[in-house]
């Protein structure tokens, strides 16, 4: 493949992207086969399960020159992806999980349950399954259980900050207060009333849309959050992360919010990849703040 055919690919890329919704798996998948990726990362767990059902897998990826059964263990990073709750696969976004553990953590990637099969909380409890899973079993990939952070991106994002604020998730799966720290990127957070067809199908049979809703959950002893969202963002509007870090502050608990000039919904997620990271320095902004946190 030559320069330019490639420099035109990532091109079209690019355009896709800016026009399609994160779960556009063509475009995420083009991106791993096409792009530069970041080296020295290993991929030590292909499709592990932590549930019964075919969607309840998970991938681990870690840095190569870590070795597994080292006295020091690393930070981990559970990165939750997005696509409305009704799309997406871990092989999509294996650049964001490279990207991170290039950094030095441990990365684990989870599929889960997607509407029409499930809705709310199903697919939350799943994140949560897996994520009891990480602490249970990372100690045996480099990981250390005692300090680990979410992650996620969209409906992903929605995901890891239910997983951050609201305790039942986690109580429920036996992994009270096990969560450091969370970066929401582009997440949807306070978006009552329901008008996407996406978040009607996921939530709209839930008798207490409120309890649906990251906001209604804040706390002074919540976890740390990085929310990071882009002003050209026209599908999950940046107020989202505003009104959630506006109402973290209020109750007195630790927020820090990005505002990305020129960035659009999926330009946030394609800024951790290796081609598209001058648009926006949201992979170093995230990991200095995992790594701050997670210790």
């Amino acid at each position: 493949m030559t320069a330019l055919t490639k420099r035109q690919l990532l091109t079209g890329i690019a355009a896709t992207a800016t026009l399609a919704a994160c779960s556009k798996l063509d475009t995420l998948n083009g991106l791993n086969r096409l792009t530069p990726g970041d080296g020295g990362v290993r991929k030590l767990v292909d499709g592990a399960s932590f549930g019964s059902d075919v969607r309840q897998r998970l991938d681990v990826f870690a840095p190569a020159m870590h070795p597994v059964a080292a006295a020091a263990s690393l930070p981990v990073v559970v990165f939750l992806y997005g696509g409305g709750w009704n799309s997406g696969d871990r092989g999509g976004y294996a650049f964001a999980a490279r990207a991170l553990a290039a950094r030095g953590f441990v990365v684990v990637v989870p599929d889960y349950r997607l509407v029409p099969q499930v809705v709310f909380p199903t697919f939350v409890e799943d994140c949560a399954a897996a994520l009891r899973w990480t602490v249970d079993r990372i100690a045996t990939f480099g990981g250390d259980p005692a300090r680990i952070g979410v992650a996620g991106h969209s409906a992903g994002a929605y995901n890891a900050m239910m997983l951050a604020l609201d305790p039942r998730f986690t109580t429920r799966a036996g992994v009270p207060k096990r969560i450091r720290a969370v970066v929401g990127l582009s997440g949807p957070y306070d978006f009552l009333p329901l008008d996407a067809s996406s978040a009607i199908a996921a939530f709209g049979h839930y008798p207490d849309l409120d309890a649906t809703q990251p906001i209604h959950f804040v706390r002074r002893d919540a976890p740390p959050a990085l929310l990071i969202t882009g002003d050209a963002d026209t599908t999950v509007r940046p107020r989202n992360a505003i009104n959630l870090d506006a109402a973290l502050k209020r109750v007195g608990a630790s927020s820090e919010l990005r505002i990305y000039p020129g960035l659009g919904h999926i330009g946030v997620l394609l800024a951790l990849s290796k081609p598209f990271r001058g648009k926006g320095d949201v992979l170093d902004v995230s990991a200095n703040f995992l790594a701050q946190h997670l210790g």
